[in-house]
């Protein structure tokens, strides 16, 4: 695609999500596809961290490659993201994505935080 963004932001993802990430894309057989991660409003802080497989990047997407891992996260998230690490946590709940990102606010006081994901549909919690 001609007005995709390549490798222009700072990103951070640990082994574990990457690993994470890898083991999905086989489960669901799609080795081709990459991870979106995506912002919207919502959550204790105003914003709410989203995550899916996606085939291909859209129009204008920044496009990360981190070993054989492709994530796309599209401009107006990117803003959210920049400088964002990505960690998979395995807990007795069952696990999920994290998402510590330097400009959203911090966990909120019932211990969900708009920057803990599970991975059960890959959407973020909220309070």
């Amino acid at each position: 695609m001609n007005d995709t963004i390549e490798n222009t932001a700072t990103l951070n993802v640990t082994e574990a999500a990457l690993n994470t990430v890898r083991d999905l894309l086989v489960q669901k057989e799609v080795p081709d596809y990459g991870l979106r991660v995506y912002v919207s409003g919502g959550g204790c802080s105003g914003l709410q961290y989203g995550m899916a497989l996606d085939k291909e990047p859209q129009k204008h997407d920044h496009i990360i490659e981190l070993e054989d891992v492709r994530i796309f996260i599209d401009p107006s998230s990117m803003v959210y993201m920049d400088g964002a690490t990505i960690d998979y946590e395995d807990n007795k709940m069952g696990g999920g994505f994290k998402i510590d990102a330097p400009y959203t606010a911090p966990s909120c006081s019932c211990g969900t935080s708009s920057n803990s994901c599970s991975t059960a549909g890959h959407s973020c919690s909220t309070c």
